[in-house]
């Protein structure tokens, strides 16, 4: 359509639109009115009907839900969505308690409009999951090493959990500060907090245990993966369950293998897929992968490899060899696939740094941290 053409059929459009939407204020404020329902349905029929003329903008509002202009509505004219009533200095709306379409009045409002509201809610409340879930973090759930400040490798083997502080550190800069302290002649210490080092495993463990009574879900989730690995199930869901609630990924990644494997608990799928789903959230990459997995058992193709690809760009080696087999089988993109390698590949050298190479090499740096009793994550 000309630039002409399309200016007058918007501004032919403008009057319709301020004459529907004040019919639905005026349909709002009428508490003997129809619901806000049968009113979005009239509006978005009329804007429809206007423009089918232009093939161009009625397949932009095709695309739009009824749900997203009532939600606009609702937040335009700010009134509850049962009973119309306007917020006023009196009257306080409040969202619903899952999603963030409509608003209420009171508690009564929100429960006689449930009924009309749960299938667009449970609808909502999917769309801002799968939002939250796919979106690519930052970093992984170790996130960086707090001296050095370059991101911890995946690889537990290369960083270190001190059970002073219940800090995790890279090998680097543990062996750096070995060094310095050894040239020195000074008392071994923590690199982090510089409290002494433990000399004994008694004294390391009631360090532990010292952090396991403040409630550090870091300390939490070692002792509840340390239960787990000696087989004592139930009081590693204690554990496990208590560092989960404070957001630890790693105690929601044991969970769900528990919950997968029945171990200490009931075999239970929703609650493993929501523990996954959660340290997924958070940065876990071996959790990721798993979801991965489960969707692709589950023939949900395109949410597997979206998993696969996170994953991919934190370094995770496993995702990336999955990416692989779904590139072989044409369901991952040349491109795709392409970005994911460069994007893992620059994940990989993002930990890679001079001192943690001396580390790594040093044979006298892995016998002293044998010798310190510091446990590694």
């Amino acid at each position: 359509m000309p630039p002409k053409k399309a200016f007058v059929f918007f501004l032919l459009l403008i009057p319709m639109c301020i004459k529907s939407c004040r019919r639905l204020l005026l349909h709002l404020l009428d508490a003997n009115a129809p619901s806000l329902e049968e009113v979005r349905k009239e509006v978005v029929l009329r804007l429809q009907s206007s423009a089918a003329c232009n093939d161009d903008h009625n397949n932009m509002l095709t695309t739009m839900s009824a749900d997203s202009m009532v939600a606009e509505a609702a937040d335009m004219m700010m009134c509850c969505a049962s009973c119309g009533k306007s917020e006023l200095d009196d009257i306080k709306l409040m969202d619903c308690d899952a999603c963030d379409l409509v608003k209420y009045c009171s508690d009564d409002c929100k429960e006689d409009h449930r009924w009309q509201h749960e299938t667009n809610c449970k609808e909502r409340v999917s769309e801002l999951r799968d939002e939250k879930l796919f979106r690519q973090p930052e970093s992984s759930h170790l996130g960086d090493c707090p001296i050095c400040c370059l991101p911890l490798p995946l690889n537990h083997q290369k960083s270190l959990m001190q059970s002073c502080c219940s800090t995790t550190i890279c090998r680097g800069c543990a062996y750096a500060n070995k060094l310095r302290e050894s040239e020195a002649r000074l008392q071994f210490t923590c690199p982090f907090c510089r409290s002494p080092l433990p000399k004994t495993k008694e004294e390391n463990n009631k360090k532990k245990m010292r952090r396991v009574a403040a409630n550090d879900p870091v300390a939490l989730s070692e002792l509840g993966r340390k239960r787990y690995e000696e087989r004592d199930y139930e009081r590693a869901f204690e554990y496990l369950t208590k560092a989960a609630e404070l957001g630890d990924a790693p105690a929601h990644h044991c969970l769900s293998i528990m919950y997968r494997r029945g171990l200490g608990v009931e075999k239970d799928e929703k609650k493993e897929v929501y523990n996954l789903e959660e340290a997924a959230i958070a940065g876990h990459p071996d959790a990721r992968q798993n979801l991965g997995c489960y969707e692709w058992d589950n023939e949900r193709y395109d949410r597997a490899v979206k998993h696969w690809i996170i994953a991919a760009n934190l370094g995770h080696d496993t995702s990336i060899r999955k990416l692989k087999g779904c590139y072989k089988l044409g369901k991952v993109s040349k491109e795709d696939f392409a970005a994911a390698l460069r994007a893992h590949q620059a994940a990989v050298d993002a930990t890679k740094s001079p001192q943690r190479d001396a580390a790594e090499a040093s044979e006298e740096f892995r016998a002293y941290q044998q010798q310190t009793f510091s446990g590694n994550t």
